[in-house]
């Protein structure tokens, strides 16, 4: 069971970073919207059943719930810490799920050629952006690239956060276009 080690605020009001002592899983993100996309994780369940959550996002060492803006954090944060204590840590499930994940990817059909630029947008994306957005409670993943056109997906704090949607993302597009020149990066 893991054991909180810290709560962060995070760029958005609406969202809270809880820093755990041990992982909840090892490498394997889980994002949901809505407790009907989260059925199976009875982590993200227990946290849908408290009123006013809306996301749930976690990842080894923390988790990231963002509420609909209507709640006190002193007092959701209390609610919120009793299923986060009462979660089973990383351990041999996440290892299946990793198995489960690994067998149902869809590397995009893309082209030799597409998947090794896809590749150097990733490195890039790992080096100079993920980092910073998980350091603030959230991630962003590549959903498809069609041509010119990237197309981004935020998780956690930063799927609400409206620094997400202009700031970062235009910051995420110059970035790429330092390798991908003629470039069009969009969230989905």
């Amino acid at each position: 069971m893991p054991k909180i080690a810290d709560i962060e605020a995070t760029p958005n009001p609406n969202a809270m970073k809880f820093i755990l002592k041990e992982p909840l899983t090892w490498g394997i993100t889980r994002s949901y919207d809505s407790a009907e996309k989260a059925m199976g994780d009875k982590l993200a369940l227990a946290l849908f059943d408290i009123e006013h959550v809306i996301n749930v996002f976690y990842v080894d060492h923390w988790i990231t719930v963002t509420q609909n803006g209507q709640a006190d954090w002193n007092s959701l944060k209390r609610q919120l810490a009793d299923p986060i204590r009462e979660a089973p840590g990383a351990d041999a499930q996440t290892e299946a799920r990793l198995q489960e994940a690994q067998e149902n990817f869809d590397p995009m059909n893309l082209s030799e050629e597409d998947q090794v630029r896809l590749d150097k947008i990733n490195e890039l994306l790992d080096d100079q952006i993920r980092p910073f957005l998980q350091n603030d409670g959230g991630d962003v993943y590549v959903v498809s690239l069609e041509g010119n056109k990237l197309s981004v997906h935020y998780q956690g704090a930063c799927g609400s956060c409206p620094s997400s949607l202009s700031g970062t993302l235009t910051g995420i597009e110059n970035l790429v276009r330092q390798i991908e020149p003629d470039i069009e990066v969009v969230a989905v």
